[in-house]
């Protein structure tokens, strides 16, 4: 990796530690550890991945609360489905998105597009896409989910199906806890890799 690259990742880790809260901080720096790891084993681009994993939560700030993001997302213009305007905690990837190509100056559209669906995820993922929603799912600092132990060996042998047991446990866990705030796209995103789970059990048979 060349030197500017190396510098820009610095100043970017500096800023965010001042910008999170410390546990936010060190989750980002999971992400981007992660990210960079799993970029390496299925030969994706090494920096875009560190910088997509290091700033998936920028929006994220230590005083950013639900209704400062649907304020600011309304401001910038950007689309607010039904199920963020109930749970705004989910626009953090748009606006995220948005504070990194005008306030960071990246303009990478494959690190925004990673950033902004690393939550709910989307069907038929870019790489990069699925590098950032499976490593902010399974960073060394996660220890509340199901099979963490398992998932992370499966994040590195299979990442689709990393993808479907990920947004399987997702949708279990909302289901379970009576949310209203399951985002259409996280079923469309466990339905389009349910299909490709299933179609790997019957090549099996």
């Amino acid at each position: 990796m060349s030197k500017d690259r190396k510098e820009k990742l610095r100043k970017l880790r500096k800023h965010l530690k001042k910008k999170l809260t410390k546990s936010r901080y060190e989750h980002t720096l999971g992400v981007e550890y992660i990210s960079a790891a799993l970029a390496m084993r299925y030969h994706a681009e090494l920096y875009d991945a560190e910088v997509a994993g290091l700033m998936h939560d920028c929006a994220k700030g230590k005083h950013m609360y639900a209704s400062e993001m649907l304020k600011l997302c309304k401001q910038y213009q950007l689309e607010i489905s039904e199920t963020e305007e109930k749970d705004p905690y989910l626009l953090h990837g748009k606006l995220g998105a948005y504070f990194c190509e005008h306030k960071y100056k990246i303009k990478n559209a494959a690190i925004l597009s990673a950033i902004i669906w690393h939550t709910t995820g989307r069907p038929n993922m870019t790489l990069l896409e699925k590098i950032v929603f499976v490593a902010d799912y399974i960073e060394p600092g996660r220890d509340k989910a199901p099979n963490l132990d398992d998932l992370r060996r499966l994040a590195f042998e299979d990442i689709d199906e990393a993808v479907y047991e990920i947004t399987r446990n997702t949708l279990d866990y909302l289901e379970q806890k009576g949310t209203a705030s399951i985002d259409n796209i996280t079923r469309e995103t466990y339905e389009f890799y349910k299909e490709i789970h299933d179609s790997k059990i019957k090549k099996k048979e």
